[in-house]
C-alpha cells in the first residue's frame, strides 16, 4: 500500500529545511536566507578482481562529496560581507597593493576554517515544524563562493553560491535518535 493513501504518514518535503553556520558573526547564525542546499551525499569506489573468466568486485573508500548552498543577498544582513568574513577566518589575508613589502606569509588553515564556520547543520523539518532528520558536516571548509552575476534584464534576488567541503557526515532522524554514520573519535 502506498504511502499517500493512509493518513498516517506523510512525505518529507524539499522547503522545510534549516541551515545553521554557528561560526556566522551576523548574531544570527540559522540562515533564513538560504534558498537551496544539497544534503550530503557519497561515493564508494570498487576495486575490480580478475579470477579465472570472471570479474569480481569489492567496495573500497567511501568519499563525502561537496554541499552547496545558494543563499539570497539580503542588504539587512550582507551576506557577502558574511563569506567574506569566512574567507578571512579560513587564514585568507587581502594583499595590500601600496605595500612593498611581501604578503602576509599566513596561509589558509583547515583547523582555521573549522573555527570560522563553527558548526555547519542542515535540519529538514515535518509539517508541524518538528526536526525528522539533522545532518551535521565535520571538519568543514569553505572551498568556493560565487557571489552571482548582475543583469538589467532581470527582477531576479541575487545570489551567492557556496560550496562546502568537509571530512564526513553525521544524520540523526527523529525514527532512531541516534546518528545513522556514528562520529570518529580523535
Amino acid at each position: 500500500m502506498a504511502f499517500w493513501s493512509t493518513g498516517e504518514t506523510e512525505p518529507k518535503r524539499n522547503f522545510r529545511f534549516q541551515v545553521q553556520i554557528t561560526g556566522l558573526t551576523s548574531g544570527n547564525d540559522v540562515l533564513w536566507w538560504a534558498k537551496t542546499v544539497t544534503t550530503p551525499s557519497f561515493d564508494v569506489s570498487e576495486t575490480e578482481h580478475d579470477y579465472l573468466d570472471n570479474k569480481y568486485y569489492f567496495p573500497g573508500r567511501v568519499t563525502w562529496n561537496e554541499v552547496s548552498l545558494t543563499l539570497v543577498d539580503p542588504i539587512s544582513i550582507d551576506a557577502v560581507s558574511q563569506t567574506n568574513t569566512l574567507l578571512e577566518g579560513h587564514g585568507y589575508v587581502i594583499p595590500n597593493q601600496g605595500d612593498s613589502t611581501p604578503a602576509n606569509l599566513t596561509t589558509l588553515a583547515k583547523a582555521k576554517g573549522k573555527v570560522a564556520l563553527g558548526d555547519i547543520t542542515i535540519t529538514v523539518y515535518n509539517s508541524e515544524g518538528t526536526p525528522i532528520e539533522t545532518w551535521t558536516l565535520n571538519n568543514p571548509f569553505l572551498k568556493s563562493a560565487k557571489y552571482g552575476d548582475l543583469d538589467y534584464s532581470s527582477d531576479d534576488l541575487r545570489t551567492i553560491e557556496m560550496t562546502i567541503r568537509y571530512d564526513w557526515a553525521t544524520c540523526v532522524t527523529s525514527a532512531t535518535g541516534s546518528p545513522f554514520f556514528p562520529t570518529v573519535e580523535s
